[in-house]
């Protein structure tokens, strides 16, 4: 009877150990509606957030589940919607005309910390090149800019990050192919950042991609994609932000590079006013036995404001974009512009 009880009380004392361990589990999430006018009575400027003309419109509804154990930690995320079902990468590649669409994973992965310096994490996950996200709580502006459509929206893969300390680390891993959850030809692509947070309120992500997909050197994602991301809080009312970046696709079939800067400045705590001035190029594409394809240049300005409540923000925008090519279409239709006007406002509630 005593080993037993003796048996029994080092099984609760480690029981209660693990339950020590073991977090919460944490819920959070967030859901957007829109409505967005283009002055020229059409939807003129491409992105994944604000596509619909004149309409009262649903964004997405995103739920996240977070749970650590010891030094392990699980994270999902779901997103339900139209921009959450229609625009999530995987499942549209598949079915052009979207039938049946019903992909709704943004984030699946585990991470295990061995040490305070060195962790690994393996799943599908969020990219970590760019500056702005899927979730429209990360961001200022509500519509997207050039080089967040361009660019990946998640990296599936293994990586591992090392801190050489509290102001510098290196993440370095293996990745399928751009924003797929499967790739049956391995771990196609290798990626990298390096970041760097010198000194208080400045930090910086030197992000680095490259690969060959099916191995095909024309296929858009095959090639080496160079990313800077950077922000600099010049005071508790000013901050500005960068995002630069270069992608040169295989074989001289193009890619794309440009530069965005944030600039922003709150008035108070729930009241803040941004920028975000942009100049997109796609590169000239070299076509054998004629001259080469002249890329696309565009110049992009976002006036937006973030009017905040607890957890719901407000975001009233104008934007005004100009293309050398007359990539927009005026009132009627059919004759071509260079310039492209919209306004909109957003409805942004996160809990």
């Amino acid at each position: 009877m005593r080993k037993f009880l003796s048996i029994l009380a080092i099984s609760m004392t480690s029981v209660s150990l693990m339950a020590q361990e073991s977090t919460p589990l944490e819920i959070s999430g967030y859901a957007d509606a829109y409505w967005k006018y283009d002055f020229a009575k059409r939807s003129n400027i491409p992105g994944y957030f604000a596509q619909d003309q004149n309409s009262l419109s649903l964004g997405m509804l995103g739920l996240g589940l977070k749970k650590s154990t010891g030094k392990a930690t699980f994270v999902g995320e779901l997103a339900f919607g139209p921009r959450g079902q229609y625009y999530t990468i995987p499942n549209g590649d598949q079915n052009e005309l979207n039938e049946g669409n019903s992909f709704h994973i943004q984030n699946l992965y585990a991470s295990y910390n061995f040490t305070d310096k060195f962790s690994m994490t393996a799943g599908y996950m969020g990219t970590f090149v760019g500056y702005e996200v899927i979730s429209p709580v990360a961001n200022f502006h509500y519509s997207d800019s050039y080089l967040f459509g361009a660019g990946p929206f998640q990296n599936a893969g293994i990586k591992a990050t090392y801190a050489f300390s509290d102001k510098v680390s290196l993440m370095a891993g293996l990745f399928n192919d751009w924003n797929v959850y499967q790739d049956f030809n391995g771990l196609s692509h290798f990626g990298a950042q390096l970041s760097l947070t010198p000194m208080e309120g400045f930090s910086a992500y030197l992000n680095f991609l490259t690969g060959s997909s099916d191995g095909a050197a024309d296929n858009y994602s095959s090639g080496t994609l160079v990313d800077l991301v950077a922000s600099y809080s010049v005071s508790d009312k000013f901050s500005l932000g960068l995002n630069a970046a270069d992608y040169s696709r295989q074989s001289d079939m193009g890619g794309y590079s440009g530069v965005a800067l944030y600039p922003r400045f709150n008035v108070t705590e729930n009241i803040g006013f941004g920028v975000r001035a942009e100049y997109f190029k796609t590169k000239d594409v070299e076509l054998e036995g004629m001259d080469p394809e002249e890329g696309a240049q565009t110049t992009a300005f976002t006036l937006s404001a973030n009017l905040k409540h607890g957890g719901l923000t407000i975001i009233p925008e104008i934007r005004l974009d100009n293309n050398n090519q007359s990539a927009f279409l005026k009132k009627d239709g059919l004759t071509g512009t260079k310039q492209a006007t919209q306004a909109s406002i957003a409805l942004v509630y996160a809990f």
